[in-house]
């Protein structure tokens, strides 16, 4: 929900809104911002990484993570086994007190009781304790992990996007972590578990080995059928998580391209679509259920014949006076301990097969290198002047035919340059190769004669700036939105953007002005009121070089007419593209390019090119809408 501005906040706004701002005093406010800050988070992040090595197992890949948290993890795990240690102890108490008791028939057990009471709180305590660090351990991991991964995401280059669908990697990002996460903070309690059934098997042979041979009679038995159970279960896990994945790339595209989807009635097909792929999850978790419905039984079960084992063998031996009864019951008690870890022996085979699935398409993406890298030596773009010059580039986007073929351009430091074409020509991909998004197949692209190639990234893209065709908004407040490249900026300078692209006038009018919260992705603005925010976002990092990529296509004529009247002083100190497709746009331009099949056909003047070039004018009347 919008937050109300306070009245100081407000009293400033409205001087400013009454104050008369020229574009000089604009370029002076753009330009006076202090210096860039980081703003940091309570959570302190990852301490460490995944291991990149693909030779090592999958837990083996996990293990930098869990160990990083290690004091409380080792913590949990000592206090769960002391906890298990003091129930151990109490079977064999008992049988201790039965003993006395039948020796000596008048003996007291008062200390025997109190004994027990203390075994039992110090368990108890222990436990708790041990539960507080686990879900500790459990959740910083989860944490860890899932900001190694939406790390990883932000470092992958646009190619890696161009082929993979953002559901499937919000499903690895969130359910498959969650899989990692449970099974690599709890897998080791329940070892602890199973370390404590030995420690009960000690004490059985203690009392009885033969007895306690008997009882594990049934071990090897169990043993195979874990093996198998883990056979089978790995490959069902892989195709639920996918499928899984499947269902939330449905959704993802059906909330995002919700307006498309009514606007051709498509709904009820849509709601076919994800029903088909929740009925190929639904039988993903039937045949997990199967699976489980076939094997579990074995494993939780084949100790009950353990026990039966030793009920008959050990009734004998108490009858015949081998075996006493107090010895009989501890016996039984412990035989019951070990039950427990072999009914987590199946929960840990099947958490450890889904775990192992979950690792291996989280390692799909932390696998993936990104193609654009900074070269070793890269240096940090500065004191820009802007001249730009693409050098007899060739590109095409993976595959695919080229794009640009032997495109050569040289823009000087402040001139304004208009880039016209027909669709599919190349002028967007002039901007994507200009930031770096992608890298030139052939020839070169430099910012003041430095190869874009050989410059940092962060430098680079904080020199140029670019404002997209299809705006996208966070759902923040319009302040956040229009200071996210400069989130410390005074909202004297974040007015004086949105002034620039005469964006204030709306924004005054909304309910809590620049403290409204816009709706998903900015669809509670129009399209137009969403591109002047992000052309004042642009405006107010100041960027040195500024791409213009049709930034002004769904905002009206007019409007658009004072939006450049406040930017052509701007426009001045800088190197600016102009993606252009209405006329009013070309004529901010000192000159325009025109491009087809991925070259440089004609450049001049708009006049020029319209006595001298008629593809000019067949491309103008193609893109330009006709005015009423």
């Amino acid at each position: 929900m919008p937050v109300t501005m306070p009245l100081s906040c407000s009293i400033t706004l409205e001087s400013m809104r009454s104050a008369v701002v020229t574009p000089t005093q604009l370029e002076g406010e753009l330009q006076q911002r202090p210096e860039r800050t980081v703003v940091r988070s309570k959570y302190k992040g990852p301490r460490v990484r995944i291991s990149r090595d693909t030779s090592l197992p999958w837990w083996r890949r996990i293990l930098p993570v869990i160990n990083s948290h290690r004091w409380s993890f080792f913590t949990a795990v000592i206090l769960s086994f002391a906890s298990l240690v003091f129930q151990t102890l109490v079977p064999n108490l008992l049988n201790h007190a039965f003993d006395n008791l039948q020796t000596h028939h008048n003996a007291a057990l008062r200390g025997e009781v109190i004994t027990v009471i203390v075994f039992a709180l110090v368990a108890g305590i222990t436990g708790l304790i041990s539960r507080q660090f686990v879900f500790n351990t459990a959740y910083n991991v989860e944490a860890d992990l899932r900001s190694l991964i939406y790390e990883h995401l932000s470092w992958l280059s646009f190619s890696f996007y161009d082929r993979v669908q953002s559901g499937q990697l919000v499903s690895r990002a969130n359910s498959d972590i969650r899989s990692v996460q449970m099974y690599s903070t709890f897998a080791p309690l329940i070892i602890v578990q199973c370390s404590i059934g030995v420690l009960a098997f000690g004490f059985m042979l203690k009392i009885d080995a033969e007895l306690a041979l008997i009882a594990m009679i049934v071990m090897p038995i169990l043993y195979f059928v874990g093996i198998r159970m883990r056979r089978m279960m790995f490959p069902i896990s892989w195709i639920t998580q996918a499928r899984l994945a499947d269902v939330a790339t449905i959704v993802d595209e059906n909330v995002n391209g919700v307006r498309v989807v009514k606007s051709f009635a498509q709904e009820e097909a849509e709601v076919n679509r994800l029903a088909n792929s929740a009925e190929r999850v639904a039988w993903a978790y039937i045949k997990d259920a199967e699976i489980r419905g076939q094997w579990a039984p074995w494993v939780q079960n084949l100790p009950q014949l353990g026990l039966a084992l030793v009920l008959f063998f050990g009734g004998w031996m108490v009858i015949d006076g081998h075996l006493g009864t107090g010895a009989i019951l501890a016996f039984n008690a412990y035989l019951l301990m070990l039950q427990a870890p072999f009914m987590m022996l199946g929960q840990l085979v099947m958490m450890g097969q889904r775990a192992k699935a979950s690792a291996e398409r989280i390692f799909e993406i932390l696998d993936e290198n990104p193609e654009i890298v900074e070269r070793p030596g890269a240096f940090d773009l500065t004191n820009v002047k802007g001249k730009v010059h693409f050098d007899h580039v060739r590109f095409a986007y993976g595959d695919g035919p080229d794009i640009l073929k032997d495109f050569d351009a040289v823009i000087e430091p402040g001139e304004t340059v208009a880039i016209v074409g027909r669709t599919g020509s190349g002028k967007s991909t002039l901007a994507r190769l200009l930031t770096r998004f992608y890298d030139v197949d052939e020839g070169s692209v430099s910012i003041d004669d430095h190869d874009v190639r050989d410059l940092t990234l962060p430098s680079l893209r904080e020199g140029v700036g670019v404002v997209l065709d299809e705006p996208f908004l966070f759902s923040v407040s319009i302040r956040d939105n229009i200071a996210y490249g400069q989130p410390d900026a005074p909202l004297e300078a974040i007015i004086a953007a949105a002034k620039a692209a005469n964006a204030d006038e709306f924004i005054v009018r909304l309910p809590y002005d620049y403290d409204t919260v816009v709706g998903e992705r900015g669809y509670t603005l129009s399209g137009g009121q969403r591109q002047r925010i992000a052309i004042a976002r642009t405006l107010l990092v100041n960027p040195p070089v500024l791409i213009l990529d049709d930034a002004t296509s769904a905002i009206d004529v007019h409007i658009e007419a004072e939006i450049y009247d406040a930017l052509r002083n701007l426009l001045r100190q800088r190197t600016t593209f102009v993606i252009a497709h209405r006329i009013s746009t070309i004529a901010l331009a000192s000159r325009v390019l025109l491009l087809d099949e991925g070259r440089v056909v004609a450049q001049g003047t708009h006049e020029k090119l319209l006595a001298t070039t008629p593809l000019y004018a067949q491309v103008l009347a193609q893109t330009t809408p006709e005015r009423p």
